[in-house]
């Protein structure tokens, strides 16, 4: 005899005995990418080649990820000085002035 199944409550919370059976509803891959953008997210990482103890190489990875008004309010935003990216930018290092 098998005993009954707990019927699933809305939002799929069942309470604390059952935490590691309850299992949130399923996002898609909007709302993933929402989140991400709102919140932001960092990517870090090292890869070091050292032969007999000596330094060959290293490589230093940090990944941010999040949107333009999230970064801005992060401090960072380094694509408005960059000549390759803004205009104005490129207008101010030829010494060109639009106005």
């Amino acid at each position: 005899m098998t005993e009954p199944t707990p019927s699933r409550p809305p939002g799929g919370w069942l309470g604390p005995g059952h935490a590691a059976l309850a299992r949130p509803d399923p996002s898609n891959l909007a709302d993933v990418l929402e989140r991400v953008l709102d919140k932001g997210i960092v990517i870090a990482g090292d890869i070091k080649v050292d032969l007999v103890d000596v330094e060959l190489l290293t490589i230093r990875v940090r990944l941010l990820i999040a949107s333009v008004d999230r970064a801005r309010e992060m401090g960072i935003d380094w694509w408005e000085n960059d000549p390759m990216l803004s205009s104005r930018a490129r207008a101010l290092e030829t010494g060109a002035d639009d106005e």
